[in-house]
């Protein structure tokens, strides 16, 4: 919850919900254009996580300093939760991708049979990928397991530059690690 109830938001004509602070695409407040929010203070549509504060704060500056120009682009933003063991995701899942008509293709398996995990004696580990059929574009990917919360930032990358699922294929990578299970969970 955002911590703005001590702030008397609406002496200064600022809308707020029980979000935060009601802004427009470009964080400015809706009702006072003097006033822009970030981070768990803006009813931004954001995931209220430090990077996503970290990203609206700079979008915010640049607005302020240079014209409403900037908007927060949250597409694909990585989610972890730290657990033992980690579990991380980013993009769409399933029913979400379904729910857009998109068609696609799920790639999915348990990996503690990988080098990867053995040579770690992790028990636990797998993976889901989803790639749309006819352009090859990951849509999404969920991991747990050991280093999980390092491994997503690729799938991330990879959809935050619409990158294909034969560009990760085609990666070399070091040798032996989680981050060389990638390919592998592309089918």
């Amino acid at each position: 919850m955002p911590d703005i109830d001590d702030l008397d938001l609406d002496k200064a004509g600022i809308n707020h919900e029980e979000k935060g602070v009601s802004v427009n695409e470009y964080l400015q407040s809706v009702s006072n254009p003097a006033v822009y929010a970030a981070g768990d203070a803006a009813a931004s549509g954001g995931l209220q996580l430090t990077p996503v504060a970290s990203m609206q704060a700079q979008v915010v500056a640049d607005n302020i300093l240079e014209g409403n120009h900037r908007k927060p682009n949250y597409l694909g933003l990585p989610t972890v939760c730290f657990t033992v063991l980690p579990l991380a995701a980013v993009g769409l899942g399933e029913a979400e991708a379904k729910k857009q008509g998109l068609k696609f293709k799920t790639n999915n398996g348990d990996t503690s049979e990988w080098y990867s995990s053995r040579r770690v004696n992790l028990k636990h580990s797998a993976f889901k990928v989803i790639v749309e059929e006819h352009t090859g574009r990951i849509l999404g990917a969920h991991l747990l397991g050991i280093h999980a919360e390092e491994t997503i930032n690729l799938f991330a990358l990879a959809i935050r530059l619409g990158l294909k699922a034969d560009d990760l294929r085609g990666m070399i990578y070091a040798y032996p690690t989680h981050a060389s299970d990638v390919a592998h969970m592309l089918g």
